[in-house]
């Protein structure tokens, strides 16, 4: 296994805890940051890059399954991995509909608590490559006027410049000049990669 520039932030009350965990997360190549609180874990600066989350279930004040809430209010996407001492099953459950990569009661093996750190890390880099895709492509969108916004629509929605210009109220060799530059501004090489720029920026046609 290899946690190689991988971070993990450990939550748990228990001071002896943290640090077993993060001796063995260290000594398996990622790097650990360890907080005893849910309210310490949320006052921190997060870093900009992949991370995930071992957190203890039954926290003082705010508990884990409110920090996992809190953390989806507030967009931070870290998967989850929660341990317990209590196991107590319909929490787990709701954990586990909440996105949380695995459950485990303690006490747990070294060997499963790494598998599911290496699972949660691999969702991670995932969710980062997605975040950095979305970003360039919506750089991309921002550089479109609000007409060549609507043609770009309209073209996704599978229509042609003729029907395009009919809809704006328009000629077909403006349609032509606005899809053009859509097309240039976008990045894109067809129709199909249009569509597909569309769906990451999150652009919706009905």
């Amino acid at each position: 296994m290899s946690g190689s520039r991988s971070l993990v932030y450990v939550i748990d009350d228990d001071e002896s805890m943290r640090r077993s965990i993060k001796r063995l997360l260290k000594a398996h190549g990622f790097e650990a940051e360890t907080f005893p609180s849910a309210d310490d874990f949320l006052s921190l600066d997060c870093a900009k890059r992949p991370a995930c989350l071992v957190l203890d279930l039954s926290l003082p004040g705010m508990s884990g399954i409110d920090l996992q809430k809190e953390m989806e209010r507030r967009k931070l996407d870290f998967p989850i991995v929660f341990i317990t001492g209590h196991g107590d099953i319909p929490m787990s459950v709701e954990a586990m509909k909440g996105g949380a990569v695995d459950f485990l009661p303690k006490p747990f093996s070294a060997k499963a608590l790494l598998e599911a750190v290496e699972l949660a890390m691999a969702r991670a880099r995932g969710g980062e490559k997605k975040r950095l895709e979305r970003t360039k492509v919506d750089k991309r969108v921002g550089t479109l006027t609000p007409r060549e916004l609507e043609v770009m629509k309209l073209v996704i929605k599978g229509m042609l410049n003729k029907q395009i210009a009919s809809e704006l109220g328009t000629s077909i060799k403006t349609i032509k000049v606005h899809r053009s530059r859509v097309m240039r501004k976008m990045e894109a090489e067809s129709v199909a990669d249009l569509v597909r720029l569309a769906e990451k920026a999150g652009i919706i046609v009905s």
